[in-house]
């Protein structure tokens, strides 16, 4: 019999009809011969009903009781679809986090799963029951609860896929596949049969919201075989496995991947000296902000301008920093632009392409888009545009690299 870890996510759980929807997909599974363990979201909008509830009474909540309060969304889902289950006629159990022993940091609201106890799993199994585990949280040494963050059932999905050597681990959302690009963007958008980790874990870093990093992150590391369905709609989705060599000479380019969410700082006229990259990034990181893409050109003058992208909501914060830094620099200027967007093009078959960079750039003059600025990878190219051109530019790849 086949081991399958299911997740389904906040829609797909999203009232008590689609409760009982997902509980006749898991029976029908189950009389199918498979195994089932199964992993849910808190339902649709619950999260944010108790964060707001939260803020009602407290401006800055305690980050452990916050993780006490958000993870009694998971813990009314389990309970429900089990009910769901039981009318069935399909024996389940519902487990918390803590129940199933998922040992984390103790990090609240962003915690990282250590080790996962699954014998209580096992046995449960092994009965013929169908086990339903809270996702999105856990327990640390201390007894505390904790959470992982947003999107967190993920990674406990794929968790509890690693720690039970499962077959497969099905991430059911609303969506049924992972695309070439945002079909509401390109219309044409074909969904893809099956993508490596790698490919994957960019597209998610890029700004397709698919799954969750972490998730695809501890998939590849332990090898499990993820899948992304549809709970609405029958089909095959799409299949996030290892890059298989004969393989290797398929599509170049698997999809494109976009975010609208950026913004470009640049200080110019800075000493090219030994230390000034740090002198600059340091306060940056130090306020917590990520950086993105980095460019240094040094002039003929012996000053250097330095620019990098960061998240739209960091732009302002970013910007007065790096005013303050411009005197102690002796930097000439301070520049800003917070109207930019980020397209990428992501495929393993770069690696054994040539010509990728010289098409995309050909495609994007054609269509008049100037690019700011250029970052590649051994299976990334990555440029920066202004963000009114960013449809008409993914578009354009699209196309280019006949991607229908």
């Amino acid at each position: 019999m086949a081991l399958i870890v299911q997740k389904y996510g906040g829609t797909s759980v999203g009232t008590p009809e689609r409760i009982k929807s997902v509980a006749a997909r898991i029976k029908r599974c189950r009389d199918q011969g498979q195994e089932i363990v199964v992993v849910v979201s808190a339902m649709s909008g619950e999260t944010n009903r108790l964060l707001a509830l939260s803020r009602e009474v407290s401006s800055h909540p305690v980050p452990r009781e916050l993780d006490v309060l958000l993870s009694t969304g998971e813990q009314v889902t389990i309970a429900l679809l089990c009910m769901a289950l039981n009318e069935l006629g399909c024996e389940a159990r519902s487990y918390t986090g803590a129940q199933v022993h998922i040992r984390t940091d103790s990090v609240f609201n962003k915690a990282r799963i250590l080790e996962i106890e699954e014998q209580k799993v096992r046995d449960d199994i092994a009965q013929g029951r169908v086990v339903v585990v809270a996702g999105f949280q856990g327990v640390d040494q201390c007894g505390n609860i904790t959470t992982l963050g947003r999107g967190g059932s993920d990674t406990t999905a794929v968790a509890l896929a690693a720690a039970l050597e499962a077959d497969e681990c099905q991430i059911y959302t609303d969506v049924d596949g992972v695309y070439t690009t945002d079909p509401r963007v390109v219309p044409q958008a074909r969904r893809l049969a099956r993508i490596t980790f790698e490919e994957m874990l960019e597209m998610a870093s890029l700004g397709s919201k698919v799954l969750q990093i972490r998730a695809v992150e501890f998939a590849g590391k332990y090898g499990v075989p993820l899948r992304v369905l549809s709970s609405f709609e029958e089909g095959e989705g799409t299949l996030i496995t290892k890059e298989e060599e004969q393989q290797m000479e398929r599509a170049v380019i698997s999809g494109i991947a976009f975010n609208r969410d950026e913004a470009k700082l640049t200080i110019l006229g800075v000493p090219d000296q030994p230390g000034v990259a740090y002198r600059i990034v340091g306060p940056i990181g130090d306020a917590n902000i990520e950086l993105d893409m980095i460019i240094q050109n040094v002039g003929a003058d012996g000053t250097t301008d330095f620019t990098f992208t960061v998240h739209r909501s960091d732009y302002e914060k970013a910007l007065d920093i790096l005013r303050q830094l411009a005197d102690d620099l002796g930097a000439r200027e301070v520049e800003g632009d917070d109207k930019i967007a980020k397209i990428s093009l992501v495929g393993v078959g770069m690696r054994s392409h040539a010509g990728i960079a010289s098409t995309m750039f050909q495609a994007l003059a054609e269509e008049g888009i100037n690019i700011r600025m250029i970052s590649t990878s051994e299976i990334k190219i990555s440029v920066v545009v202004d963000d009114k051109y960013l449809e008409l530019g993914v578009r354009a790849l699209h196309s280019a690299f006949q991607l229908e």
